[in-house]
């Protein structure tokens, strides 16, 4: 079943050139670092177009935060437009990309931007609920969804 798209004409900006790492995996010691996380997570597709977070500004290197004192990782993301109701699938893109890859001290907290979205309160309660994400991840049709978001090839060029 396809539905209409809820954001038919997104702005699509350029990729940021990526900086050369000498680890790949975000895991390879106990320091966490944002731009490390960014660069994990900013080509996971958008589950209505071809293009990937980074490219529709989803996601920005500044919307990632560590704090190492407390054990936290916080990733906000802001969805095209208000009423996306792809807003949750985003976030579980995200946690499940992040799954397992960060030292098991940290706590991954993932939200849509402060007044991006029109149903703010209760997106954030879901992405963050172990049960509801397990639940939801159980799904076969969103688990697929999912799947395609993470690994497919994604538009590299802006047409």
């Amino acid at each position: 079943m396809t539905l209409g798209l809820i954001n038919a004409n997104p702005v699509v900006h350029a990729k940021k050139e990526r900086i050369a790492r000498v680890d790949d995996l975000p895991h390879a010691d106990d320091a966490v670092d944002p731009l490390e996380i960014y660069d994990f997570v900013r080509d996971i597709r958008d589950p209505e177009h071809p293009y990937s977070l980074e490219q529709l500004s989803v996601l920005s290197e500044e919307s990632i935060t560590v704090d190492e004192k407390l054990g936290r990782i916080l990733i906000t993301f802001t969805p095209t437009i208000q009423h996306c109701t792809m807003a949750t699938v985003i976030g579980l893109c995200l946690r499940e990309k992040l799954k397992n890859c960060f030292p098991p001290h940290f706590k991954v907290d993932i939200k849509v931007s402060p007044g991006s979205h029109a149903d703010e309160e209760s997106v954030n309660k879901q992405l963050n609920d172990k049960e509801r994400v397990a639940a939801a991840m159980e799904n076969p049709n969103l688990r697929q969804l999912v799947d395609e978001c993470l690994y497919s090839i994604h538009v590299t060029t802006l047409t």
